[in-house]
């Protein structure tokens, strides 16, 4: 297989395990689900991650060899540090300033 076939075949050994994922998610209550959305996010955002980029063909096969490798790679994500809650506040701190300078500057206009 060339690499571009692995990487294809990963990509829909993921995708089905998504597809599968998500099918069992329907089939719970509403609380249920929302329980488990941050998974399904973040699940999708592993597969997305797969259209984006490319894997070497030892990693493919790698991958391909694990039962579940996007419930495996998921709970390596979950298990990982990331400055993710650091984005969340900087990028809410600079909301709430660009709005306080727009309230500063329609107020210097009212004037």
């Amino acid at each position: 297989m060339t690499n571009e076939e692995l990487n294809t075949a990963v990509y829909e050994k993921l995708y089905a395990e998504q597809d599968a994922f998500r099918n069992q998610l329907l089939a719970m209550s509403p609380e249920e689900i929302l329980s488990h959305a941050y998974e399904y996010v973040q699940r999708e955002d592993l597969l997305l991650s797969l259209e984006c980029n490319d894997l070497t063909d030892r990693q493919c096969r790698a991958l391909l060899d694990s039962p579940t490798p996007l419930a495996d790679v998921f709970a390596a994500w979950e298990n990982r540090e990331t400055d993710h809650m650091e984005q969340i506040w900087a990028t809410l701190e600079s909301h709430a300033n660009k709005l306080l300078r727009e309230n500063l500057a329609q107020h210097r206009e009212e004037r």
